[in-house]
């Protein structure tokens, strides 16, 4: 797909510190990049140090000293207080969290795990809470604005077949996003979100889409009216504008970037409706060697 210029000037970020968790793959990778190209000091979170390294050396390439590391689990409350502590005093107040760590899986739910379950909704649901929590208190404290962007999914308002976990954890922190974007306007912390359609990044596409029956799911892109996936880029651009102060007028709202695809409806995995249980092993064998070659790169 043809790139385009920036639409934003290359210094519009500059003295906004920005931390994506999940930063180390996928959206949170590739947005990193544009921020730090644009003047944001970065922080990335996630729970593979290697693997962060290298997205903070890709997405410095262009802004060298702009992009930062740190281990941290965003399901475990302790370690992201920690964390906040050690980034607030090293390195200065954050003026933005984007929310982007998650995980997930297609699966039939009857054949979910608790721990499988757990893992999916907490990542979501707790993590961005934790993150969000740890930031807000301290921007309350010290009397100092704030913005908060969650990379949600339509989801929150569809429902979506085969991901329940992630489904429910994504309409939590839809919940959070209006609950807290009135609660904590009057000091000045903008609190939104974003719900991109289907944008291709390589382990999720690996999860969501393992097989060819699995196709019909949210990585096919007949499903979009716009006739193709969304770009990092596009994503970048949106996100930039509401890091920027151009519209502080916008608080608890969840954006959709999809090229129309929740209005076309169905729900985003109906049609997986059609695979059999003998398709449902292939995807699982599928996604658990994708896991595994995941899993990998973390001890390195």
């Amino acid at each position: 797909m043809t790139k385009h210029p920036s639409p934003f000037r290359q210094d519009i970020l500059s003295g906004q510190r920005i931390l994506i968790t999940g930063g180390g793959t996928g959206l949170g990778r590739g947005v990193a990049k544009h921020l730090a190209e644009h003047g944001a000091e970065v922080h990335l979170w996630g729970r593979r140090q290697a693997v962060l390294e290298e997205a903070a050396a890709e997405a410095s390439a262009q802004a060298p000293g702009r992009v930062h590391v740190q281990t941290v689990d965003v399901k475990d409350y302790d370690g992201v207080d920690a964390a906040m502590e050690q980034l607030w005093t090293e390195h200065g107040p954050l003026t933005g969290v984007i929310n982007n760590a998650a995980a997930n899986f297609i699966a039939q739910t009857k054949d979910l795990s608790p721990r499988g379950f757990d893992t999916v909704s907490s990542t979501v649901m707790k993590g961005s809470y934790h993150v969000t929590h740890a930031a807000g208190k301290r921007w309350i404290d010290q009397g100092l604005k704030g913005n908060v962007l969650s990379t949600l999914t339509t989801w929150v308002w569809t429902g979506s077949a085969f991901v329940v976990p992630s489904a429910m954890g994504k309409a939590a922190v839809n919940a959070m996003t209006m609950s807290l974007g009135v609660e904590w306007a009057k000091y000045g912390i903008r609190i939104n979100a974003i719900a991109p359609g289907p944008i291709p990044t390589e382990y999720a596409w690996e999860m969501l889409n393992p097989t060819e029956n699995s196709s019909a799911g949210a990585t096919q892109f007949d499903t979009v009216p716009a006739g193709r996936p969304g770009t990092v880029e596009e994503l970048a651009n949106l996100t930039i504008f509401m890091l920027t102060d151009a519209c502080d007028y916008i608080t608890g709202q969840t954006i959709v970037m999809d090229g129309g695809q929740m209005l076309a409806g169905p729900g985003t995995f109906a049609g997986l409706t059609s695979m059999t249980d003998e398709d449902w092993a292939e995807a699982r064998e599928k996604s658990k060697a994708a896991t595994e070659a995941s899993k990998a790169q973390r001890s390195v």
